[in-house]
This record gives C-alpha cells, sequence and structure tokens, in this order.
C-alpha cells in the first residue's frame, strides 16, 4: 500500500514510479480523491460542531421557556446534510482505498528501467557450464528414464501441471529440502517455521496477493486461500504489530508446499516440471527495519547463492527490471541456474526488497527502545530455493550418458550415502 501523504507532497516522483511499472500517470485521480475523502470530513466536523452548538441553545431555551422551534428544525435538516456527508466521505475513501490496492510497490532508483525481462541487467555469474560428452537430455526426459517421473499417472489423478515421483527421485525432492533448511538455519540464522497452508483473505491481502491477483490463487470453499508460497504465512507474522527494534533483523525459513494456478501462463513452460499447479519450496522471509533492509537484501540473495554453489550449479544474478518486478517488489535479484538440456538460465529465485509497502498493508511497525514514535517495518522475502527447479538443475547438470544421474557430494550425506540414481530395472 502507499502513503498517500508521501504522495501529495511527491506527486511528480510517484507518477514517475508509475510510468516506470508501465501505468499511465495517476497521481491526480489519487489526490483528486484524497481531496474529496479529506473535504467531506472537514464539512462533517463543521456540521458537527454546528449541530452540538445548536443542541446547547436548544437546551438552553428550554430551560428559559424560549421558543426553540427553529434550532430544532435547523438540527433535522442537518441530519441529512451529515449523512449525505458521511456517504461522500465512504464512498470516496473506499474508491481511494481500491485504487491503491491495485498500484504495484514503485521501483527502487536502482532498479534498471524497461518493459519486460529483455531488460533485465546481469551482475554476475558463478560457476562454468559442464562440457558434456554427449548431446544433455531435458529434465523430463531423465526422469522418464530412470522410472521415476511420471506425467501421465499424475494427469491421471490431478490434471496437467503435476508430477508423480517416486523411489530414489522422491527421495532427492526430501534431501534437498533438508538440506537448505540445515544451511539457512544452521549457519545462516533464519528460524525454521512450519505455518498453515491455508489463510485468510487479509493475509493475502498483506502480502500484495489479493485483491489483484486473485485469479492466480486457489480458493477453497469457506473462503480462504492455498498460499502460493509461505512469504505469505511468514511475512504475515508481525502483522498488526509493533515490534520491538532491538529485536530486528527477524529472519524465517519454511519448506511447504505451493499452490499456483498460473492462470496466466497457458501455453508456457508446459512440458516437465518448470511450471506447476503444486510445487515445494524452502522460503526465505526477513523482517527488519528502514535502514538495514538494503544489506539485508544482499545478504538474502548471497545466502541463496551458497545453495547453488554448494550443489556446484553454475547459475547467474539479474537485477529485474521495472517491467519485470513482481507487484509487492521495489528491487528484485533473480537467481537464474544453467540447464544444458534446455541450453538456458532459468530463474530458480527471486530475492525481492519489498521496503514498507507489505507492511503498511499488514501495519506492522517497529519502535526503538525510548521511543514514541513507530516506524513500518520492511520486509523482504527469497527462495532458498524452488526445490523442484533445484531437482531439475540437478537432473540435467548431474546426467550421464548411461541414463543414470551423479548425486551432487553435498546431497549425499541426506541421500543414506547414495552416490548415483540409476535406472530401474
Amino acid at each position: 500500500m502507499h502513503d498517500i501523504a508521501w504522495i501529495r507532497d511527491n506527486p511528480e516522483t510517484f507518477d514517475r514510479g508509475c510510468v516506470a511499472r508501465g501505468l499511465d500517470p495517476i497521481a491526480t485521480i489519487v489526490l483528486d480523491l484524497d481531496r474529496r475523502v479529506r473535504a467531506a470530513k472537514t464539512s462533517l466536523q463543521d456540521l458537527q460542531q454546528r449541530r452540538n452548538e445548536l443542541s446547547k441553545q436548544i437546551g438552553q431555551a428550554k430551560s428559559s421557556g424560549a421558543d426553540a422551534s427553529a434550532a430544532i428544525a435547523e438540527v433535522g435538516g442537518l441530519k441529512d446534510a451529515m449523512r449525505a456527508c458521511e456517504d461522500d466521505e465512504r464512498t470516496a475513501a473506499e474508491t481511494l482505498d481500491t485504487l491503491l490496492a491495485g498500484i504495484p510497490n514503485l521501483p527502487d532508483d536502482a532498479v534498471p528501467i524497461g518493459a519486460d525481462e529483455t531488460a533485465n541487467v546481469e551482475i554476475r555469474r558463478w560457476g562454468n557450464p559442464r562440457n558434456f560428452p554427449f548431446e544433455p537430455k531435458q529434465h523430463d526426459e531423465i526422469g522418464i528414464g530412470l522410472g521415476q517421473m511420471d506425467f501421465d499417472v499424475a494427469a491421471e489423478l490431478s490434471g496437467s501441471r503435476f508430477v508423480v515421483l517416486t523411489d530414489q527421485l522422491a527421495r532427492l525432492e526430501k534431501a534437498l529440502a533438508l538440506f537448505m533448511l540445515d544451511m539457512h538455519t544452521g549457519e545462516f540464522g533464519y528460524r525454521e517455521v512450519s505455518s498453515p497452508l491455508l489463510v485468510r483473505p487479509e493475509v493475502a491481502f498483506g502480502t500484495g496477493n489479493l485483491p489483484k491477483f486473485a485469479q492466480d490463487l486457489f480458493q477453497t470453499t469457506d473462503g480462504r486461500y492455498l498460499i502460493p508460497t509461505a512469504e505469505m504465512t511468514l511475512t504475515n507474522l508481525v502483522r498488526e504489530q509493533i515490534v520491538d527494534e532491538a529485536t530486528l533483523p527477524r529472519r524465517y525459513t519454511a519448506f511447504t508446499p505451493c499452490f499456483r494456478s498460473e492462470a496466466g501462463a497457458a501455453g508456457k513452460d508446459t512440458r516437465g516440471m518448470i511450471r506447476q499447479h503444486q510445487f515445494w519450496k524452502v522460503e526465505l522471509v526477513s523482517i527488519t527495519s528502514p535502514d538495514m533492509s538494503e544489506a539485508e537484501h544482499e545478504r538474502m540473495t548471497g545466502c541463496a547463492e551458497q545453495v547453488l554453489q554448494r550443489l556446484e550449479l553454475p547459475y547467474r544474478v539479474v537485477t529485474l527490471a521495472t517491467g519485470d518486478l513482481g507487484f509487492a517488489a521495489r528491487k528484485t535479484y533473480d537467481l537464474e541456474v544453467w540447464l544444458p538440456g534446455q541450453g538456458a538460465y532459468r530463474e530458480i529465485s527471486s530475492c525481492s526488497n519489498c521496503g514498507d509497502f507489505q507492511a503498511r498493508r499488514m501495519n506492522a511497525r517497529c519502535r526503538a527502545k525510548g521511543e514514541k514514535k513507530t516506524r513500518f517495518v520492511h520486509s523482504l522475502n527469497g527462495s532458498g530455493l524452488a526445490v523442484g527447479r533445484a531437482l531439475i538443475a540437478i537432473l540435467e547438470n548431474y546426467q550421464e550418458d548411461d541414463g543414470s544421474v551423479t548425486i551432487p557430494h553435498a546431497l549425499r550425506p541426506y541421500m543414506a550415502g547414495r552416490e548415483r540414481i540409476e535406472p530401474l530395472a
């Protein structure tokens, strides 16, 4: 959500941010509604003051036996005028709130300007893609060849964009998650959280998923939503709170299934496990004070990078352009892992600084010791990592000519010491 007081003082800057996000300038409309709300409030206060004066006059008149009919008649007229002001204020406020709720976060000054992902800027690479002595296959062909990845059975169970993993691939999925959780909790100071998979609408609103992206969510018959990422619950752990600034940053991690309708992805990444309705992810969330969030963003990105480095998976880091930013983000780094079967880098993590955008929607604030004034916290989130895509990357980067897959050294303790996944007999 946006700060209306800031927009009043900085309408041109607000419009520039909106235009960078691909929107039309909208400050004039926002401020017109704001003036209408404030004018209605002022008129209502004036009418209330007049009603109080008249009530006092009527009481005095009755005490002295004077005629109070004119004052009584005016009070009757004021009731209609006050009701009209209340209706106008409510209508304008609701319109303003709806408008502001649908405007994405404004980009940081350091974010490259561009309409889409073609304007993203690569900032570094790590690792060298492997030179294969054979033509590398894509992950689905490898998994099917192993006899441990089945899309046909999944389609019979649930429809398209689902998969059934068995045997060592099912074990590898869990091994990846445990490996990531051990790193983030044991080395990087994140607190592991087990949180609900179903949330109320106000929780989805807090992270910016509602109202604009309702079509991307799965809703239950009782009006709750399946989480598209644990960001939704972890970020909302501080909703409606004033936290002690000395306790910040608060760092949370969770391993959960994620559910996405992929409403806007028709015909996109239909092959394999790249884009599914249900997938597993280890999520990272940080809650910080405003002056700590930029450093925390770099730190979080580094934590996600460490996972890829220890798995020895080549990747690159890109800064997303304004047209490719998520709704709630002010700045995002994408980690893109090398997939030799596709011959391309593909996203495996997005690490975003949301500033106070989500905090305003959640009413989450912090206060320094001895201070009366509060500030909205800053929230950050990132994948640490998407487990399914990490599994894809391992299959493609560690595939062998005989159809087997070598298990990265870092994962072998989680795979009972196994060094290789071989096709089922």
